[in-house]
C-alpha cells in the first residue's frame, strides 16, 4: 500500500479491534501488499486489512475460516473473541485472527504433504459454493487479452500468454470426477510453522480443481510424499499457475513489490514449466 494508504489502514485495525475491547498498543506490520497483515500488540491479534473493494473477498475468506474450524483443518483461525465477521472502517474490510508466533525451522516436504492430506481431507467435509480454477483462468485471460488492463504486455508475450493460459486451462478442466474443494494458492508463504505445526493462511482463494492444482504451488519433493499425486499433471498446473502469476504482474494497477522484476522473472518460469511437461 502507498504511505498514506497504510497508516490508514493501520488506524483501521487498531480501531476495529479497541472497539472490540482488544487492547492495540501497538501494530507490527507483518505483510504489505495490496491487502496488509497487521500484527496488534498485546492483544494477540492478526488483523488482516483491504480496501473496502475487495470485501467480497475478505467475506469469504472468513465464511471458509468459519466452516474448516469445525472439522479440524490445518488452518490459522479467527479470534475466538470477537463474532467471525468482517468490519469496515474508513473504506477498509477488516478481519481480526489469531496471531501464531513463527516457529524459525523449515517445514520438512514430508509435513507439508501431512498438512495438505488433512487440509484436503477437511475441504471435503464442508459444503462452500466456491469457484473453479478454470474460473480463475478466464479472469487471467481477461487481463492478457485486454491491451488496455495490460497496455505494456508485448504482443508476443501477450499471444504466448494467452495461448499457454488457454491450452493448460483446458487441460486441466478437462476431467472434473475427482475435483475437489482446495485451498488454491498454497505456496511456502501461505503455510505457517507454528507450535501448533504447520497451519495454511489465506484462505480467500480457495476453489475447485484437481489436488495436484493445490501441490504445484509447493516445492516439487512435497509431491513424492503425496499418495496418488498425478505428476505429470502437476507440471501442467505447475506452468499454469507461473502463467496466471504473470498475468497479474502485467496488468496496468499491479501493486506487486518488485514488479518489474516479477514481470520479467515470472515468463521465464512459465517457459521452464512448460519445457518440464509431457507431450499432451
Amino acid at each position: 500500500m502507498e504511505p498514506s494508504q497504510l497508516r490508514r489502514a493501520v488506524e483501521a485495525a487498531r480501531s476495529t479491534a479497541s472497539e472490540l475491547g482488544l487492547k492495540a498498543d501497538d501494530v507490527v506490520v507483518v505483510h504489505d501488499s495490496d491487502r496488509v497483515a497487521l500484527h496488534l500488540v498485546p492483544c494477540g491479534v492478526l488483523a488482516r486489512v483491504a480496501p473496502a473493494g475487495h470485501l467480497a473477498d475478505s467475506e469469504f475468506e472468513v465464511e471458509v475460516a468459519r466452516l474448516l474450524a469445525g472439522v479440524d483443518a490445518p488452518v490459522a483461525e479467527l479470534d475466538p473473541r470477537v463474532d467471525p465477521r468482517v468490519h469496515v472502517r474508513d473504506a477498509f474490510a477488516v478481519s481480526l485472527w489469531t496471531y501464531y508466533e513463527p516457529v524459525g525451522s523449515p517445514i520438512a516436504p514430508a509435513d507439508y504433504a501431512d498438512a495438505f492430506l488433512r487440509h484436503h481431507a477437511a475441504l471435503r467435509r464442508i459444503d462452500l459454493d466456491a469457484p473453479h480454477v478454470t474460473d480463475r483462468v478466464a479472469v487471467a485471460l481477461g487481463e492478457v487479452g485486454d491491451g488496455e488492463r495490460s497496455p505494456e504486455l508485448s504482443d508476443a508475450d501477450r499471444e504466448f500468454l494467452r495461448g499457454t493460459l488457454a491450452h493448460l486451462g483446458a487441460a486441466v478442466g478437462i476431467d472434473r470426477a475427482g475435483e475437489q474443494l482446495l485451498h488454491g494458492e498454497p505456496h511456502p508463504g501461505n503455510l505457517l510453522n507454528t507450535r501448533r505445526g504447520p497451519l495454511f493462511v489465506d484462505l480467500a482463494t480457495c476453489c475447485r480443481g484437481p489436488v495436484e492444482f493445490d501441490l504445484a504451488h509447493a516445492p516439487e519433493e512435497v509431491a513424492e510424499h503425496y499418495a496418488g499425486a498425478d505428476h505429470e499433471l502437476i507440471h501442467r498446473c505447475r506452468a499454469l499457475n507461473w502463467a496466471m502469476f504473470s498475468a497479474w504482474r502485467w496488468r496496468r494497477d499491479d501493486g506487486m513489490p518488485d514488479r518489474d522484476h516479477w514481470r520479467a522473472e515470472g515468463l521465464r518460469r512459465v517457459r521452464a514449466a512448460l519445457d518440464r511437461c509431457g507431450p499432451d
